[in-house]
């Protein structure tokens, strides 16, 4: 503190921590959980506003997001208006949008799992180029060509 300036002694830990943070599997991985999460909202959407209603229409009308049994309390229209009444209840209709949400879910990582297979199997089926022979290799061949060479 001579000269004026504050020396600060940045404990290893940090240090091991900023490169392990910086690792590209870890930001490959922060990369994931971010468009997991935007693709969540995705699928959310298209369960709710898409395959719902559809569903319900061709089996008469119903509404999954109101499909629930009170167990204790008024019995009322929706779930929203028993939740708010205090009504305990079972909520079918919500877990089986969970259930088309991550059945769309597992589709669409599926055919992207085969894709990215596809595309990888594809870069392996392209032909390597032999490698040179090695000058044990050459000298084999040599000696190889000169027996028979001789027995001729």
């Amino acid at each position: 503190m001579a000269d004026g300036k504050i020396s600060v002694h940045t404990p290893g830990w940090v240090t091991e921590f900023r490169a392990f943070i910086m690792r590209g599997n870890v930001v490959d991985l922060a990369v994931g959980v971010i468009v997991g999460a935007a693709f969540t909202g995705i699928v959310n959407s298209l369960v709710k506003d898409v395959f719902n209603p559809l569903i319900g229409l061709l089996i008469g009308g119903i509404d999954f997001s109101n499909l629930f049994v009170t167990l204790k309390g008024p019995h009322l229209a929706t779930l929203a208006e028993a939740q708010k009444a205090g009504a305990v209840t079972i909520n079918i209709g919500l877990f089986v949008n969970t259930v088309i949400q991550f059945l769309i879910t597992a589709l669409v990582i599926f055919w992207v799992v085969k894709a990215l297979t596809r595309m990888h199997v594809r870069e392996d089926a392209k032909p390597a180029e032999a490698p040179a022979p090695t000058k044990t290799e050459v000298l084999l061949e040599q000696i190889r060509d000169e027996l028979a060479a001789r027995r001729v």
